[in-house]
């Protein structure tokens, strides 16, 4: 490195006081030496960074005096020349050892003999200079950092911030002026030493230089970075902390993360005070606050001194939930939905989770919710304002689907038709294979969090090439449901339904049979163990469900029988950009024949849920018209490869797949006969969760079947 030079520029600057490029800092005093000011003799413009660097809010940063000069480069300069002199003999050397005859002809004298080297150098480095002195010439370059430490944790900090935060290696690869080079290089010395600042070396030395490759015509910025000794803390002075309840300081003192002898890392710093400021909130202190740290170094001691005020605010519990103004719904509800009690330890996390819920409502647009001091020194009200959002909604839809044709479907809902959170739905369904009227009545939170009552009534005409079926159907069901916001481990429900149908099967036949009345009473059940990692689209981990609907059927033969549903799927991440996705599904119905089993409650397989690339209900026992009858026994695999793709922002996946499956008429699937079916998807993902489209075709068709099937919808299959 040639650390003087009129066209290289090398520059050795002392750290900055604190960590701007984190945007957080802690203020510090103590003797520490500045930045050097631009040489006012400099032809190159003053620094300008393109990328600010700001300091986290609410935490003062005492700002050093850039008055002061710059440690000498006396020192570096003489190092810097014995080093090139060092170079210089060994090139020397190798000059002799290569050619003997050369050092013969000048009289085989070792002066002479540097000399003429020397001469080469003294080429080179013409050359070199006036490969960076060119004026206009934009050359492209390279960034090299020498001296940290990538196995240590702290240099892999140092260099992923240097890399994100870099004016050079935000510009990497694209030509500039070396005059442009050597700004960002001066601008990006001075963010190395502040990051370093951050990890705790309060003495590091950093100089860099341009190392020109004429061959290239490129230009290389080598950062050299003597971090120094790492500062320790001689003292951690948590005042007021005493204040705290009987063996609470004790406690929060433990379990402080940082301690005498630990690093003066600035990073520690403030993660000790969220830290700290999180412990209190959680375990009573509603009013509790930790004043903005302050880090004092002594270069002399080579030792850093924490200071971090602390104000308890005395140790509450729950008091009364008080609504304001009453609107969606009231105090009494409020508390239904709380996961507190009044009496119970105050906690903010509990806080938090209360407003997530009220917002999960969809009967509240905003919310605010504050401890309020309850006047007894015990405990502390809750006030919450809600803000209510529009409680009606109004919307429709138009599809075609293989095997379900054209549809059109509108619906009107009043989310808190019957307060609190008593939503009333009205649906309507045209199309050419389904017409239907549909009435909702649902009632969220029921009795307890999360609890969900609904009771419908329903009218519909299907004509699918599986069965024709005139239906009217009343239902109630209650449930623990998994959503969006609050996935759950467990969800579970339980029902009951009364059914009117008559339905035929083979409506394509040339004679369709006669319609067959059915009444039937149904119990359905279901218990659901959730284990991946999110709703719509998980990355890992697994899913077991189960439906068990005992049924009692009244029409020319009275019968029960069970229907049985087990679900299975499991996920697993190959790496950040693969996750292998796997789904099994067995059903059966037993103790009644297929026959005596109305056709709109047997079992089917095909379709975008299903197996992919066959129509709907398509796959299984057919008719003398080649249309689907269903059956009882049933089985359906999938697997496939959930790819994410690094192109358009990486919001784009592809999804290739192999299905298979098949249904039989026997009571248990005997896995024979399966029909495949194998296809790709295209997935984009949005910040509620990916919206697909898959193309599957059948592998192994049968009469019928289509040569391509598309399925569009939310999520993923499975």
């Amino acid at each position: 490195m040639r650390a003087v030079s009129n066209s290289c520029r090398a520059r050795l600057l002392p750290a900055a006081l604190v960590a701007l490029a984190l945007g957080h800092g802690v203020a510090a005093h103590g003797q520490e030496i500045a930045p050097p000011q631009p040489d006012a003799n400099d032809d190159l413009a003053p620094i300008d960074p393109d990328q600010d660097l700001a300091p986290l809010p609410d935490l003062e940063i005492d700002w050093p005096e850039l008055d002061q000069d710059p440690p000498p480069l006396a020192t570096l300069s003489d190092e810097a020349m014995a080093s090139d002199a060092a170079a210089r003999q060994a090139e020397a050397d190798a000059a002799r050892a290569a050619n003997p005859g050369a050092v013969a002809d000048l009289g085989d004298s070792s002066d002479e003999t540097i000399d003429e080297v020397d001469l080469t150098l003294d080429t080179r480095q013409q050359e070199d200079d006036a490969f960076l002195g060119e004026a206009g010439i934009e050359r492209p370059y390279s960034v090299r950092v020498v001296g940290i430490d990538d196995s240590e944790s702290e240099g892999i900090a140092v260099n992923r911030r240097f890399g994100e935060l870099s004016q050079l290696d935000a510009r990497d690869g694209d030509p500039a002026l070396v005059a442009q080079i050597n700004r960002r290089s001066e601008a990006d010395a001075e963010l190395l030493y502040r990051l370093l600042k951050i990890d705790g070396f309060y003495d590091a030395l950093v100089a860099y230089d341009f190392v020109p490759d004429i061959t290239a015509q490129r230009v290389e910025v080598v950062f050299t970075v003597t971090p120094g000794e790492r500062y320790p803390l001689s003292d951690v002075n948590l005042a007021g902390l005493d204040a705290a309840a009987d063996g609470d300081s004790a406690k929060f003192r433990a379990d402080f993360p940082l301690a005498v002898g630990d690093p003066a890392d600035q990073d520690d710093v403030v993660a000790g005070r969220e830290e700290l400021s999180t412990a209190l909130q959680e375990n009573g202190y509603p009013f509790a606050s930790v004043d903005d740290p302050a880090l004092t170094i002594d270069h002399e001691a080579i030792s850093g001194v924490l200071a971090m005020p602390v104000t308890p605010g005395g140790k509450r519990n729950f008091g009364q939930i008080v609504v304001e103004g009453g609107k969606p719904f009231d105090a009494r509800h409020t508390q239904l939905i709380a996961r507190f009690e009044p009496g119970d330890l105050y906690k903010a996390s509990d806080i938090e989770d209360l407003r997530r819920a009220i917002i999960a409502t969809s009967l509240v647009s905003q919310v605010t919710i504050d401890p309020v001091d309850s006047g007894d020194g015990k405990s502390v009200d809750v006030a919450v304002k809600m803000i209510p959002a529009p409680p009606r909604t109004i919307a429709g839809e138009i599809g075609y689907g293989t095997g379900e044709g054209f549809r059109a479907e509108v619906s009107w809902e009043h989310r808190n038709f019957f307060p609190p959170e008593g939503l009333v739905r009205a649906r309507a369904v045209a199309g050419t294979r389904e017409q239907l009227g549909h009435i909702v009545y649902r009632r969220n939170n029921f009795l307890r969090r999360d609890q969900v009552l609904t009771a419908q009534a329903l009218a519909s005409n299907q004509q699918f090439d599986a069965y024709d079926a005139r239906t009217a159907l009343i239902s109630g069901v209650l449930e623990r449901k998994t959503t969006l916001i609050f996935q759950k481990k467990w969800s579970w429900s339980l029902g009951g339904e009364v059914v009117y149908t008559a339905e035929r099967p083979s409506p394509n036949a040339v004679n369709p049979p006669p319609r067959t009345t059915y009444y039937i009473a149904a119990l359905p059940g279901s218990l659901y163990y959730d284990g991946s990692d999110d709703l719509l689209d998980p990355k890992t981990g697994f899913r077991l469900g189960g439906r068990l609907s005992p049924e009692f059927s009244l029409a020319s033969n009275n019968v029960g029988y069970a229907r049985v549903q087990l679900d299975g799927s499991y996920y697993r991440p190959v790496n950040d950009k693969v996750v292998l996705a796997a789904r099994v599904r067995l059903g059966t119905i037993a103790g009644a024949a297929t026959a005596d089993i109305a056709p709109s409650r047997r079992n089917y397989a095909g379709g975008g849920g299903s197996v992919r690339g066959y129509g709907y209900q398509a796959i299984g026992p057919r008719d003398a018209f080649n249309d689907p009858i269903g059956g009882r026994g049933l089985i359906e695999l999938s697997g496939e490869a959930r790819i994410r793709l690094d192109m358009f922002g990486g919001n784009f996946g592809v999804v290739p797949f192999v299905d298979a499956g098949n249904v039989y008429d026997s009571q248990f699937p005997d896995f024979s006969g399966l029909r495949l079916g194998a296809g790709v998807g295209i997935r984009y993902y949005t910040n509620f969760g990916p919206i697909r489209v898959d193309v599957g075709t059948p592998l192994n068709p049968r009469q019928g079947d289509p040569r391509v099937a598309v399925y569009v919808s939310l999520g993923q299959a499975f």
